[in-house]
């Protein structure tokens, strides 16, 4: 009868430590979650910011001095992916085109593979000639892209998203922080157009949206 007891005792006690463990894993996931959406809300905060101010906004008068808040997706963390980045170092600088004369040199910096919604994709990531010469940007790289929702929930030019150099064989690209080319709000400016091969065979449903004008 002890032996009974004690066997029950210790599956009762199995049973507890390994629900104890999948809810801890639970709650760590659920902190990743949280602090991602935080931050998805915080980068949405000051972008609004500097499309209000004067100084740095790209719409034009008639349009900011109403305006409130861009439209965005509701924060989606599956648009959160980590993937390989394979370096291009001997790729050749080439003259992007833009959406007017203007040519933008830019060069192949490195390759992300991943997965999404059930897909593997690639993109080109790109690093300015220019901009990598300026201390403030020897950083950064360029993720411009398309995707089925352009034209429809999104500007038809495709999206940009902001990237950092990375440290090791892997990058985290943040889709919910994808924003509209400047051409998108006001025709003055040149932007990069999109290399066709840049395309992505799915719906982002993250990230800045079409704009329409007169939102408030």
């Amino acid at each position: 009868m002890k032996y009974v007891i004690v066997v029950l005792s210790l599956l009762v006690f199995s049973c507890k430590q390994e629900k104890k463990y999948h809810d801890i894993a639970q709650v760590k996931k659920e902190k990743v979650q949280d602090t991602l959406i935080a931050d998805i809300i915080e980068w949405q905060k000051e972008l609004n910011k500097e499309y209000e101010d004067p100084k740095t906004s790209p719409l034009p008068d008639r349009y900011r001095k109403d305006f409130k808040t861009l439209d965005f997706f509701e924060p989606d963390t599956t648009f959160v992916v980590t993937a390989s980045f394979e370096r291009t170092p001997e790729a050749i600088p080439f003259l992007m085109p833009t959406t007017t004369d203007r040519k933008s040199e830019e060069v192949v910096y490195g390759i992300a593979t991943f997965n999404l919604k059930g897909k593997k994709h690639k993109l080109e990531i790109y690093q300015n000639r220019k901009l990598m010469l300026q201390e403030e940007y020897k950083d950064y790289l360029f993720l411009p892209f398309i995707d089925k929702t352009n034209g429809e929930h999104t500007y038809g030019g495709g999206r940009y998203i902001d990237l950092s150099i990375p440290e090791g064989r892997t990058i985290v690209i943040n889709f919910n922080k994808a924003y509209n080319p400047y051409c998108a709000y006001n025709k003055k400016y040149s932007c990069p157009i999109v290399p066709g091969i840049n395309s992505l065979d799915i719906e982002v449903l993250a990230g800045v949206k079409a704009f329409k004008k007169g939102r408030k």
